[in-house]
């Protein structure tokens, strides 16, 4: 089971809550409770807050080349 915080509340005013993930998501997040003031149209009680996990796939952007090692002279 999740270890650590349980329960969280957005800037929005709503509840959330995290729940074991799936493969290649350790943490599924969802919305125990939508908050009346909360104009955000993808919070819906009961579904979770999909993370498409975007940071853990390789950039396809062409980088900056590598650099070789730098030695120090003596």
């Amino acid at each position: 089971m999740v270890k650590g915080f349980t329960h969280a509340r957005l800037a929005c005013g709503c509840r959330i809550t995290f729940r074991e993930g799936v493969e290649g998501s350790p943490v599924t997040v969802v919305v125990e409770e939508k908050s009346p003031a909360c104009l955000v149209s993808q919070h819906v009680r009961d579904l979770p807050l999909f993370d498409y996990r975007e940071a853990l796939r390789p950039s396809t952007r062409v980088g900056p080349p590598e650099e070789g090692e730098f030695e120090e002279e003596s």
